[in-house]
Protein backbone atom coordinates (compact mmCIF):
# COMPACT_ATOMS: atom_id res chain seq x y z
CA UNK A 1 0.00 0.00 0.00
CA UNK A 2 1.73 3.46 -0.81
CA UNK A 3 2.11 5.42 2.12
CA UNK A 4 0.04 8.56 2.23
CA UNK A 5 1.71 11.58 1.57
CA UNK A 6 1.84 14.77 4.76
CA UNK A 7 3.15 18.24 4.17
CA UNK A 8 6.12 16.88 6.59
CA UNK A 9 6.93 15.40 3.32
CA UNK A 10 7.33 18.45 1.49
CA UNK A 11 9.24 20.07 4.43
CA UNK A 12 6.20 21.98 6.16
CA UNK A 13 6.13 21.26 9.92
CA UNK A 14 2.50 22.47 11.18
CA UNK A 15 3.00 20.78 14.76
CA UNK A 16 6.47 23.35 14.93
CA UNK A 17 4.78 26.42 13.33
CA UNK A 18 1.68 25.87 16.01
CA UNK A 19 4.75 25.98 19.12
CA UNK A 20 6.16 28.94 17.53
CA UNK A 21 2.91 30.77 17.63
CA UNK A 22 2.26 29.80 21.25
CA UNK A 23 5.34 31.57 22.36
CA UNK A 24 4.52 34.65 19.86
CA UNK A 25 1.39 34.97 21.58
CA UNK A 26 2.86 35.43 24.70
CA UNK A 27 5.41 37.77 23.43
CA UNK A 28 2.94 39.97 21.62
CA UNK A 29 0.83 40.26 25.05
CA UNK A 30 3.91 41.96 26.05
CA UNK A 31 3.28 44.64 24.31
CA UNK A 32 -1.11 45.60 24.19
CA UNK A 33 -2.15 47.95 25.52
CA UNK A 34 -5.92 48.95 26.30
CA UNK A 35 -6.51 49.70 22.28
CA UNK A 36 -6.20 46.54 21.67
CA UNK A 37 -9.37 44.50 20.30
CA UNK A 38 -8.11 41.21 19.54
CA UNK A 39 -5.79 38.85 20.03
CA UNK A 40 -2.91 36.77 18.21
CA UNK A 41 -3.82 34.14 15.75
CA UNK A 42 -7.35 36.17 14.49
CA UNK A 43 -7.19 36.50 11.09
CA UNK A 44 -7.22 40.43 11.50
CA UNK A 45 -5.61 42.17 14.15
CA UNK A 46 -8.04 44.96 15.90
CA UNK A 47 -7.05 48.27 17.50
CA UNK A 48 -9.57 51.13 18.87
CA UNK A 49 -9.31 54.16 16.14
CA UNK A 50 -11.22 56.71 18.25
CA UNK A 51 -8.43 59.61 18.72
CA UNK A 52 -11.04 62.06 20.71
CA UNK A 53 -7.46 64.19 21.39
CA UNK A 54 -6.87 64.89 18.24
CA UNK A 55 -8.59 67.07 15.73
CA UNK A 56 -8.04 65.81 12.37
CA UNK A 57 -6.31 62.41 13.01
CA UNK A 58 -4.43 61.27 10.20
CA UNK A 59 -2.97 58.01 10.13
CA UNK A 60 0.65 57.20 8.57
CA UNK A 61 1.53 54.44 7.43
CA UNK A 62 5.18 52.50 6.32
CA UNK A 63 6.83 49.13 5.53
CA UNK A 64 10.29 48.22 5.17
CA UNK A 65 12.79 45.51 6.17
CA UNK A 66 16.46 45.24 7.18
CA UNK A 67 18.52 44.11 3.81
CA UNK A 68 21.51 42.26 4.56
CA UNK A 69 22.12 43.19 7.62
CA UNK A 70 20.00 39.63 8.25
CA UNK A 71 23.71 38.00 7.06
CA UNK A 72 25.19 39.03 9.50
CA UNK A 73 22.53 37.55 12.04
CA UNK A 74 22.97 34.35 10.33
CA UNK A 75 26.94 35.00 10.36
CA UNK A 76 27.00 35.44 14.30
CA UNK A 77 23.48 32.92 15.61
CA UNK A 78 22.51 36.36 16.85
CA UNK A 79 18.54 36.36 16.10
CA UNK A 80 17.52 38.46 18.74
CA UNK A 81 18.30 42.14 18.23
CA UNK A 82 17.03 41.91 13.84
CA UNK A 83 13.68 42.37 15.44
CA UNK A 84 14.62 45.87 17.06
CA UNK A 85 16.25 46.95 14.56
CA UNK A 86 13.03 46.55 11.98
CA UNK A 87 10.93 48.09 14.19
CA UNK A 88 12.97 51.07 14.84
CA UNK A 89 13.60 51.69 11.31
CA UNK A 90 9.73 51.20 10.89
CA UNK A 91 9.49 53.94 13.36
CA UNK A 92 11.54 56.56 12.31
CA UNK A 93 10.23 56.21 8.44
CA UNK A 94 6.48 57.67 10.20
CA UNK A 95 8.49 59.69 12.97
CA UNK A 96 9.82 62.32 9.98
CA UNK A 97 5.92 63.37 9.25
CA UNK A 98 5.31 63.74 12.99
CA UNK A 99 3.43 60.73 13.52
CA UNK A 100 3.88 58.97 16.54
CA UNK A 101 3.51 54.98 16.40
CA UNK A 102 0.52 52.83 16.80
CA UNK A 103 0.50 49.59 16.27
CA UNK A 104 2.94 47.07 13.91
CA UNK A 105 2.49 43.52 11.82
CA UNK A 106 5.40 41.53 11.23
CA UNK A 107 6.36 38.95 8.39
CA UNK A 108 8.58 36.12 8.85
CA UNK A 109 9.51 33.51 5.68
CA UNK A 110 12.15 31.03 5.90
CA UNK A 111 13.05 27.40 4.26
CA UNK A 112 12.64 25.17 7.31
CA UNK A 113 11.31 26.58 10.51
CA UNK A 114 12.96 26.86 13.72
CA UNK A 115 10.81 27.82 16.39
CA UNK A 116 13.69 28.79 18.60
CA UNK A 117 15.13 31.43 15.88
CA UNK A 118 11.54 32.63 15.26
CA UNK A 119 10.64 32.90 18.76
CA UNK A 120 14.15 34.99 19.15
CA UNK A 121 13.07 37.12 16.12
CA UNK A 122 9.52 37.70 17.92
CA UNK A 123 11.29 38.68 20.87
CA UNK A 124 13.45 41.82 19.26
CA UNK A 125 10.71 42.95 17.56
CA UNK A 126 8.46 42.91 21.20
CA UNK A 127 11.17 44.72 22.78
CA UNK A 128 11.24 47.63 19.67
CA UNK A 129 7.50 47.55 20.07
CA UNK A 130 7.47 48.16 23.97
CA UNK A 131 10.22 50.49 23.61
CA UNK A 132 8.12 52.58 20.74
CA UNK A 133 4.94 52.69 22.96
CA UNK A 134 3.74 50.42 19.87
CA UNK A 135 1.30 47.34 19.68
CA UNK A 136 2.46 43.98 18.25
CA UNK A 137 -0.99 43.40 16.40
CA UNK A 138 -0.46 40.47 14.25
CA UNK A 139 1.84 39.23 11.60
CA UNK A 140 2.49 35.70 9.53
CA UNK A 141 5.16 33.08 10.05
CA UNK A 142 5.49 31.19 6.21
CA UNK A 143 7.53 27.98 5.63
CA UNK A 144 8.47 27.85 2.06
CA UNK A 145 10.78 24.74 1.79
CA UNK A 146 13.34 25.34 -0.97
CA UNK A 147 12.99 28.78 -1.36
CA UNK A 148 15.50 30.03 1.01
CA UNK A 149 18.74 28.69 1.87
CA UNK A 150 19.33 26.30 4.86
CA UNK A 151 19.40 28.28 8.45
CA UNK A 152 18.19 31.58 6.28
CA UNK A 153 14.96 33.93 6.53
CA UNK A 154 13.62 37.36 5.91
CA UNK A 155 11.80 39.85 8.03
CA UNK A 156 9.63 42.50 6.70
CA UNK A 157 7.59 44.95 9.21
CA UNK A 158 4.66 47.05 8.71
CA UNK A 159 3.75 49.98 10.92
CA UNK A 160 0.55 52.21 11.29
CA UNK A 161 0.83 55.86 13.33
CA UNK A 162 -0.76 59.05 13.95
CA UNK A 163 -0.53 62.57 13.58
CA UNK A 164 -3.20 64.93 13.95
CA UNK A 165 -3.16 67.33 10.77
CA UNK A 166 -2.80 70.58 11.75
CA UNK A 167 1.01 68.75 13.48
CA UNK A 168 2.20 67.19 10.34
CA UNK A 169 6.01 67.81 9.45
CA UNK A 170 6.33 67.88 6.06
CA UNK A 171 9.22 70.36 5.20
CA UNK A 172 6.88 72.29 2.76
CA UNK A 173 7.96 75.02 4.47
CA UNK A 174 11.69 74.79 4.49
CA UNK A 175 13.45 77.83 3.59
CA UNK A 176 16.91 79.52 2.45
CA UNK A 177 18.86 80.70 5.53
CA UNK A 178 16.89 77.44 7.49
CA UNK A 179 19.28 75.41 9.70
CA UNK A 180 19.89 71.63 9.57
CA UNK A 181 21.04 69.75 12.51
CA UNK A 182 21.80 65.98 12.86
CA UNK A 183 21.56 63.14 15.34
CA UNK A 184 24.14 60.41 15.46
CA UNK A 185 23.59 57.14 14.42
CA UNK A 186 25.34 54.49 16.30
CA UNK A 187 27.02 52.50 13.08
CA UNK A 188 25.07 51.25 9.87
CA UNK A 189 21.73 51.15 11.42
CA UNK A 190 20.15 48.91 8.69
CA UNK A 191 21.92 50.20 5.43
CA UNK A 192 24.87 49.89 3.12
CA UNK A 193 25.62 45.99 4.58
CA UNK A 194 26.34 44.63 1.20
CA UNK A 195 28.94 47.27 0.11
CA UNK A 196 30.16 46.63 4.29
CA UNK A 197 30.51 42.56 3.96
CA UNK A 198 32.02 42.31 0.97
CA UNK A 199 34.87 45.10 2.39
CA UNK A 200 34.59 43.05 5.57
CA UNK A 201 34.66 39.71 4.16
CA UNK A 202 35.91 39.45 0.86
CA UNK A 203 38.65 42.14 -0.10
CA UNK A 204 39.74 41.85 3.99
CA UNK A 205 39.92 39.00 4.47
CA UNK A 206 37.91 38.85 7.73
CA UNK A 207 35.22 36.79 9.89
CA UNK A 208 32.80 38.34 11.96
CA UNK A 209 34.58 36.89 15.13
CA UNK A 210 37.66 38.76 14.07
CA UNK A 211 38.59 41.59 16.66
CA UNK A 212 39.35 44.92 15.21
CA UNK A 213 41.62 47.40 17.84
CA UNK A 214 40.03 50.49 15.81
CA UNK A 215 36.70 49.16 16.34
CA UNK A 216 37.13 47.78 20.21
CA UNK A 217 35.24 44.99 19.65
CA UNK A 218 34.63 42.24 16.56
CA UNK A 219 33.46 43.21 13.38
CA UNK A 220 29.85 41.35 14.22
CA UNK A 221 29.28 42.60 17.03
CA UNK A 222 29.74 46.00 15.30
CA UNK A 223 27.48 45.50 12.19
CA UNK A 224 24.93 44.16 14.57
CA UNK A 225 25.07 47.48 16.50
CA UNK A 226 20.67 48.41 16.43
CA UNK A 227 19.14 50.76 14.71
CA UNK A 228 18.35 53.30 16.73
CA UNK A 229 14.85 54.89 17.27
CA UNK A 230 14.38 58.54 17.45
CA UNK A 231 11.29 58.63 19.03
CA UNK A 232 11.79 59.40 22.38
CA UNK A 233 14.61 62.28 21.59
CA UNK A 234 12.06 64.33 19.60
CA UNK A 235 8.98 63.36 21.24
CA UNK A 236 9.37 66.71 23.09
CA UNK A 237 9.71 67.86 19.88
CA UNK A 238 6.71 67.43 17.60
CA UNK A 239 4.06 69.00 18.63
CA UNK A 240 6.03 72.48 18.88
CA UNK A 241 6.11 73.94 15.93
CA UNK A 242 9.87 74.13 15.94
CA UNK A 243 10.66 71.62 13.07
CA UNK A 244 10.34 72.09 9.97
CA UNK A 245 11.10 68.93 8.46
CA UNK A 246 12.85 65.61 9.62
CA UNK A 247 14.95 63.15 7.32
CA UNK A 248 15.10 59.60 8.12
CA UNK A 249 18.82 58.64 6.81
CA UNK A 250 18.35 55.18 5.46
CA UNK A 251 19.82 53.83 2.14
CA UNK A 252 20.65 56.40 -0.23
CA UNK A 253 22.68 58.47 2.75
CA UNK A 254 22.31 62.32 3.39
CA UNK A 255 22.55 62.89 -0.34
CA UNK A 256 18.96 61.45 -1.38
CA UNK A 257 17.68 61.54 2.00
CA UNK A 258 17.36 65.05 2.46
CA UNK A 259 16.16 66.03 -0.99
CA UNK A 260 12.91 63.98 -0.11
CA UNK A 261 11.55 66.66 2.53
CA UNK A 262 13.45 69.73 0.15
CA UNK A 263 10.59 72.19 -1.68
CA UNK A 264 11.10 73.32 -4.78
CA UNK A 265 13.91 76.25 -4.91
CA UNK A 266 15.97 74.84 -1.99
CA UNK A 267 19.06 72.96 -1.80
CA UNK A 268 20.92 72.23 1.45
CA UNK A 269 25.16 72.35 2.03
CA UNK A 270 26.36 69.74 4.65
CA UNK A 271 29.67 70.66 6.42
CA UNK A 272 31.76 67.38 6.11
CA UNK A 273 33.51 68.25 9.42
CA UNK A 274 30.97 69.36 11.42
CA UNK A 275 29.92 66.11 13.25
CA UNK A 276 32.33 63.01 14.29
CA UNK A 277 32.63 59.98 12.14
CA UNK A 278 32.15 57.10 13.80
CA UNK A 279 35.57 54.51 13.34
CA UNK A 280 33.54 51.80 11.22
CA UNK A 281 32.85 54.55 8.36
CA UNK A 282 36.89 55.77 7.91
CA UNK A 283 37.53 51.72 8.28
CA UNK A 284 35.87 50.70 5.90
CA UNK A 285 36.71 53.82 3.57
CA UNK A 286 40.03 52.49 4.18
CA UNK A 287 40.13 49.10 3.13
CA UNK A 288 38.21 49.25 -0.50
CA UNK A 289 40.06 52.88 -1.39
CA UNK A 290 36.05 54.13 -1.58
CA UNK A 291 35.63 57.38 -3.01
CA UNK A 292 33.82 60.07 -0.60
CA UNK A 293 30.83 60.63 -2.59
CA UNK A 294 30.34 56.57 -2.59
CA UNK A 295 30.45 56.86 1.03
CA UNK A 296 27.76 59.46 1.53
CA UNK A 297 25.40 57.65 -0.81
CA UNK A 298 25.64 54.62 0.48
CA UNK A 299 26.13 54.86 4.70
CA UNK A 300 24.24 57.53 6.57
CA UNK A 301 27.90 58.32 7.61
CA UNK A 302 27.23 58.77 11.40
CA UNK A 303 23.86 60.69 11.23
CA UNK A 304 20.55 58.76 11.73
CA UNK A 305 17.86 61.53 11.34
CA UNK A 306 18.21 65.31 10.52
CA UNK A 307 15.98 68.25 11.84
CA UNK A 308 15.38 71.11 9.43
CA UNK A 309 14.30 74.35 11.56
CA UNK A 310 14.25 78.20 11.16
CA UNK A 311 17.55 79.96 12.53
CA UNK A 312 14.89 81.52 15.52
CA UNK A 313 14.11 78.26 17.29
CA UNK A 314 18.02 76.67 17.03
CA UNK A 315 18.63 77.59 20.21
CA UNK A 316 15.05 76.40 21.79
CA UNK A 317 15.54 73.04 19.93
CA UNK A 318 19.43 72.71 21.05
CA UNK A 319 18.47 72.93 24.69
CA UNK A 320 15.92 70.91 24.60
CA UNK A 321 18.10 68.27 23.33
CA UNK A 322 20.51 68.44 25.11
CA UNK A 323 18.83 69.11 28.58
CA UNK A 324 18.05 65.40 28.16
CA UNK A 325 21.50 64.29 27.36
CA UNK A 326 20.80 64.09 23.54
CA UNK A 327 23.71 64.89 21.70
CA UNK A 328 22.76 67.39 18.27
CA UNK A 329 25.54 68.39 15.96
CA UNK A 330 24.62 71.59 13.72
CA UNK A 331 26.00 70.14 9.98
CA UNK A 332 24.43 72.49 7.79
CA UNK A 333 22.28 75.22 6.14
CA UNK A 334 19.21 75.89 3.30
CA UNK A 335 20.30 77.73 0.32
CA UNK A 336 18.39 78.50 -2.59
CA UNK A 337 18.88 75.49 -5.52
CA UNK A 338 17.37 72.60 -7.34
CA UNK A 339 16.57 70.11 -4.43
CA UNK A 340 19.70 68.83 -3.90
CA UNK A 341 22.29 67.96 -1.30
CA UNK A 342 26.15 69.59 -1.39
CA UNK A 343 28.91 67.73 0.66
CA UNK A 344 31.62 70.74 1.58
Amino acid sequence: MTKSATYMDAGVDIDAANRATEKIKELARTTFNARTLSEIGSFGGMFDGAFPSLRQPVLVASADGVGTKLKMAFATGVHNTIGRDLVNHCVNDILVQGARPLFFLDYIATGQLAPEIVTNIIEGITNGCRENGCVLLGGETAEMPGFYADGEYDVAGFIVGVVGREKIIDGKTIAPGDVVLGLPSVGLHTNGYSLARKLFFEDAGETADTFIDELGETIGETLLKPHVSYLRELAGLLDSGKIKGLAHITGGGLLENIPRILPEGTAVEIKRSSWPVLPIFTLMQRIGNVEEAEMFRTFNMGIGMVIVCDQSNLSAIKTDLKSRGIAVFEIGAVNMGNRDVKIR
